[in-house]
């Protein structure tokens, strides 16, 4: 299937929403070595569109372990969750970071079945993490996750 044009204007309003941050794992692209995609929520295989409301900022790691997924396991029930749907819910009502923010722990289904799912904490995202909040660029400044940590 060939991938669903998105438009330059759109494609900039969506990293310039995003604040250069993968809108899944809080990665920032100015430390990442690949580029980031825009990226579907809901598949365009699957009827979602190229419209604001359905893209967001990906780093490479989550936009591949998503692909075209909309829901997973949740590991703590074993029952079907949506993943995290960034233009509809709350970073922090799904998610916290542990106490060295190195790692996410989902706190709901969707929480859970996203962190697993996009495999959020990959070895070398949680190591990024680790010194990058040892010089304090994490979580991102301005992020509303660091805001509702602070």
């Amino acid at each position: 299937m060939p991938k669903a044009y998105i438009p330059r204007k759109l494609r900039q309003l969506v990293i310039d929403r995003a604040g250069g941050c993968c809108e899944y794992s809080l990665s920032q692209s100015r430390f990442s070595p690949q580029a980031f995609s825009v990226e579907h929520i809901k598949p365009s295989h699957a009827g979602g569109h190229s419209i604001e409301s359905n893209l967001a900022l990906s780093c490479q790691g989550c936009n591949n372990h998503k692909a075209i997924k909309t829901n997973a396991s949740d590991p703590l029930t074993d029952l079907r969750a949506s993943l995290f749907n960034p233009r509809r819910e709350n970073w922090n009502e799904h998610f916290m970071w542990n106490d060295e923010y190195a790692t996410m722990q989902g706190i709901t289904p969707t929480g859970r079945a996203t962190v697993v799912a996009l495999r959020l904490n990959r070895e070398g995202l949680v190591n990024l993490r680790r010194v990058l909040y040892a010089m304090g660029e994490h979580p991102p400044v301005g992020s509303k996750v660091r805001e509702a940590n602070e």
